[in-house]
């Protein structure tokens, strides 16, 4: 059954582009507001001559679902690509080791999933998937699809009720008011505006902290590297990290996926902790002497994120479902995206979606 209501999605990352396409398939009509000027959120991907440079994540597991779904559903399900290269490498100082897989995820210490008990390399065992030129690609379709509802630079500020629903603050002072919203932000974002909405609870959201992270892609001749590379990529070893090392992982974009780099060439993706100057100087000076590189970079590319990936501390799942048990008692609020369910771009577009559907069950009540 179609919905006649309004419905507002704050955000326009991934998990509020997904719930934007749930709410238009189902009739709904779909404000999208954001503060920033490009869709997408952390998802990122610069394609340079021949090469496909990620910005934020470059793939997911193959085993999760929900991605790939939606993927096929916006026209797209033709430019999922495997993961080409398997096995990754441990950097002692001295050498490159082998490791298990799903270990360098467990030595970076990534959370896929907002429940800090769960082990994240079971479903890491299947490999990963990507798209053809990159995971802009699905932000495009989205774009395409629910493009006209964006409404970019207008950031919500300010959340209270109204007759029907919500009436929104934005940036530059306008209102808009919806029958249902969702919010699909930061944690530390969201937990302001719930709290100021009434629901003291949301508070503990803002204990959910983003690290900072920065990565270098760098381009080289495939004859640059002393000896052939194999695998996805490396990790440093922890103590190399605490001892200041440049370098905390780098990836092998141009064998972990097909279609990174053009022929003879190789494409390297480092991610780099704190450094004093340019993250690229530094990522190529510890590079070279890991991998045994020749000369200079053709070019490098880097992305910081100052509030990146989100860690969880222990009981986060508790705070939002009590968040979100609150959030059932007022007019149709629903919360979504990496600061509550998940880090993954696959937990984020189930999130999205999830919200999209709570708060349609409300609106066509």
């Amino acid at each position: 059954m179609a919905v006649s209501a309004t419905v507002a999605v704050a955000g326009a990352g991934l998990a509020g582009l997904a719930a934007a396409w749930e709410l238009s398939r189902a009739g709904a009509t779909v404000v999208v507001l954001d503060a920033g000027r490009r869709p997408g959120g952390v998802v990122v991907t610069e394609r340079r001559d021949g090469f496909v440079i990620e910005g934020g994540p470059d793939g997911f597991p193959a085993s999760e679902a929900d991605i790939q779904d939606l993927a096929r559903e916006t026209g797209i399900g033709g430019r999922l690509v495997d993961q080409l290269a398997r096995g990754s490498s441990l950097w002692t100082g001295r050498r490159l080791e082998p490791l298990a897989e799903g270990q360098a995820a467990a030595l970076l210490g990534i959370q896929i999933s907002s429940d800090v008990e769960a082990q994240p390399a079971a479903p890491l065992q299947c490999g990963f998937r990507s798209f053809a030129t990159g995971m802009a690609d699905l932000v495009e379709a989205l774009v395409a699809r629910v493009g006209p509802a964006i409404r970019p630079a207008q950031g919500v500020t300010g959340l209270a009720p109204a007759t029907r629903g919500w009436r929104l603050s934005l940036t530059g002072g306008s209102t808009l008011e919806a029958e249902g919203v969702i919010l699909a932000l930061p944690a530390w974002i969201a937990a302001r505006l719930v709290t100021a909405a009434g629901v003291p609870a949301a508070r503990r959201l803002d204990e959910v902290i983003y690290y900072p992270t920065t990565t270098v892609s760098l381009a080289y001749r495939e004859d640059q590297p002393a000896t052939p590379l194999a695998g996805t990529g490396f990790v440093s070893a922890p103590e190399l990290a605490e001892g200041g090392a440049a370098v905390r992982a780098c990836s092998y974009s141009w064998l972990k996926y097909p279609g990174r780099a053009p022929p003879g060439h190789a494409l390297l993706r480092a991610f780099v902790g704190p450094v004093d100057g340019d993250p690229a100087v530094a990522a190529h000076a510890e590079l070279a002497r890991i991998l045994g590189i020749s000369g200079s970079p053709l070019w490098s590319r880097a992305f910081t994120w100052t509030r990146g990936l989100p860690r969880y501390q222990s009981g986060h799942a508790g705070h939002v479902a009590a968040v979100r048990e609150r959030l059932a008692r007022l007019p149709p609020l629903a919360i979504a995206g990496a600061g509550f369910d998940g880090a993954g771009v696959s937990a984020c577009v189930k999130s999205g979606r999830e919200a999209a559907r709570q708060v349609l069950r409300r609106v066509g009540a």
